[in-house]
């Protein structure tokens, strides 16, 4: 027992980000229909996966149920072609809801003059602010907010580590 090295067994995997995969494949098809993907989350178990899709109308009008449908049968399709999930997978289609991400550039810009829930360093936390405007050039954007106080500040995007549009009563 004393006086011998203990084994030591490490198992290393080569792994493709499945998110990933199948965030092109939804893309793809979400593109072709004028839609946009909103939010991708893989949850469930190995046996039996599900995949959530939140999309978004690009002509800004709300989700229905029947988009929901329409994204679903052709979001299915494809992964079954591509054999991207096992056979037995649950597929979720709905819109973003009323606290809907901000993830990109183009989201800020869509809701100029909206109230937003933003978790930043520079903003020594969470606040509810109202969207100013975004400026800067590609790759280096700010997005302008004002504060309850009515302050103005300017926050850079890559230091916003979640937003969400903020829904008050």
């Amino acid at each position: 027992m004393w006086g011998r090295l203990p084994h030591i067994f490490y198992f290393c995997r080569l792994r493709i980000d499945v998110n990933e995969a199948l965030e092109v494949i939804v893309t793809e098809e979400l593109d072709r229909l004028a839609y946009d993907l909103v939010e991708l989350r893989t949850a469930g178990s190995r046996a039996r996966p599900t995949l959530q899709l939140r999309i978004d109308r690009r002509d800004g009008a709300p989700i229905t149920v029947s988009d929901c449908a329409i994204v679903s049968r052709a979001v299915e399709t494809r992964l079954e072609a591509e054999k991207k999930v096992g056979p037995e997978y649950v597929l979720e289609v709905s819109s973003p809801g009323i606290e809907r991400p901000l993830h990109t550039v183009a989201d800020w810009r869509r809701f100029v003059g909206q109230r937003a829930s933003v978790l930043s360093p520079a903003l020594q936390g969470r606040a509810e602010v109202e969207i100013v405007g975004v400026e800067g050039n590609e790759g280096a954007e700010s997005v302008v907010i004002r504060t309850a106080q009515g302050i103005e500040q300017r926050i850079a995007l890559a230091d916003v580590k979640d937003a969400r549009l903020a829904f008050t009563w």
